[in-house]
């Protein structure tokens, strides 16, 4: 059965709270639906709601998943924007209030441009971390992760049971880990032309 552009579009924006981006409410999500849009969805922050502009024919699903793309896609280039290394630092203060009590203190943290085999590095003697560069951009709660994961390391050393009870608190550890192996893997993918976009 052809869809309606003109029912569809009519269709009222939708909003609802969005706990998808950094693993907090991030205000909430309004997607406008557009008869004249045909393939393109885009987005972009309105105070503290997002609002997401999709094609009216989408199908629900089709919706679902284009938000969490926008919605990751938004976090990454605000995390790009905004994490400094004085950021970076103060991020991981708050990583270590929040989710381990505050007892890891780390004396350095910053980016690192030498790091193409490890997201980050922890050298426990000196407190010192390391997140390599190709972190940024990513979303925040991968950064999040990457920077817990090497501030569990100042407590404990190895990658035994401890060390992951450290992290078992951080309630997005499962994607971030999921995302981290699924930029490897597509990075062993051979390289395809891009496809065509409106």
């Amino acid at each position: 059965m052809p869809v309606d552009p003109l029912h569809s579009a009519a269709r009222p924006p939708r909003s609802a709270p969005s706990p998808l981006a950094g693993g907090q409410e991030t205000g909430a999500v309004e997607i406008r639906r557009s008869a004249r849009r045909r393939r393109t969805v885009s987005a972009y922050r309105e105070g503290d709601r997002t609002v997401v502009l999709i094609p009216a024919r989408m199908s629900d699903a089709e919706e679902k998943r284009w938000v969490r793309v926008m919605l990751d896609k938004l976090a990454a280039q605000e995390s790009r924007r905004m994490l400094g290394d004085g950021e970076l630092a103060e991020r991981a203060r708050r990583l270590s209030e929040q989710y381990l009590g505050g007892r890891a203190r780390p004396a350095a943290v910053r980016w690192v441009t030498n790091q193409n085999t490890r997201w980050g590095s922890c050298t426990p003697a000196e407190g010192s971390i390391r997140l390599s560069h190709r972190l940024q951009g990513m979303p925040e709660y991968v950064v999040d992760y990457v920077l817990l994961h090497e501030l569990a390391h100042l407590l404990v050393p190895g990658h035994g049971p401890e060390f992951w009870r450290l992290l078992e608190s951080y309630p997005r550890t499962e994607r971030a880990r999921g995302y981290l192996e699924g930029v490897v893997a597509a990075d062993r993918l051979p390289h395809l032309p891009a496809a065509r976009s409106e």
